[in-house]
């Protein structure tokens, strides 16, 4: 039986969602669960590899079992032996043909920018800055990137190809917040945290829209952005 779990963690407690041999991710601890509660080993797939210290409020994955066992005492199980910093929203059924990271349609990813007061609240869960934006420029700045691209310049990895969709890429403010909300279907290495990035630099004066557009139009410039920090970075929506 194939199975869909929707979760959330605090990825401040993780080095990244992908398992790791010397390490805790969060691939790991979920295995580890679903292994017991199995009677066997179970391996599990997710729609997306969030890096250390990125959250995540709608990962998804994907899990055979050999034992049937019905959808709420499975999540109940799962919930009482998973640490307090991961839990399970959801679990149904799905075919055998489904996959957590081939079937996705859309993600939605947000990062938050605190610009208030000094709070060591909020530090794990955003990036603290205390330098002036301008809000106008920012969302001029995000309208740069809708659309299909060679995202070359603002992604870590090697790569065959960059090209990817951005369906939508928008900042507002919300109290001590700037919000950043994008979504497309495939996300690279660090790509969120590069736009997010490059449009910040655009905030505080650093960089143009027309150095945005000249990284986009002429990936071999090898120009590179600010990249910022995982901990402001949440997977927020995952659709199939």
């Amino acid at each position: 039986m194939r199975y869909l779990a929707r979760i959330s963690y605090d990825g401040s407690e993780f080095l990244g969602f992908q398992r790791l041999n010397n390490g805790r991710g969060v691939q790991n601890v979920l295995e580890n669960v679903l292994s017991k509660i199995d009677n066997d080993l179970v391996v599990v797939k997710g729609a997306g590899r969030t890096d250390a210290l990125v959250h995540a409020c709608d990962q998804c994955i994907h899990f055979d079992l050999h034992h049937e066992i019905p959808l709420e005492k499975l999540k109940y199980s799962m919930n009482q032996m998973l640490p307090a910093f991961i839990s399970v929203n959801s679990i149904s059924l799905v075919p055998s043909s489904f996959h957590a990271r081939h079937s996705v349609v859309e993600k939605t990813y947000v990062y938050k920018v605190y610009v208030g007061a000094k709070n060591p609240f909020v530090t794990r869960y955003s990036y603290s800055i205390t330098y002036p934006l301008c809000y106008e420029k920012m969302k001029e700045g995000c309208s740069l990137f809708l659309g299909i691209h060679d995202f070359h310049n603002f992604v870590s990895s090697k790569r065959e190809s960059y090209v990817s969709q951005i369906t939508s890429f928008q900042v507002y403010k919300q109290e001590d917040y700037y919000i950043f909300e994008v979504k497309g279907k495939s996300f690279y290495r660090y790509m969120v945290r590069s736009l997010v990035g490059a449009i910040l630099d655009l905030g505080r004066g650093k960089v143009t829209c027309a150095s945005i557009l000249d990284a986009l139009n002429y990936p071999s410039l090898e120009k590179r952005f600010f990249v910022a920090p995982a901990c402001g970075l949440y997977l927020m929506e995952i659709k199939y």
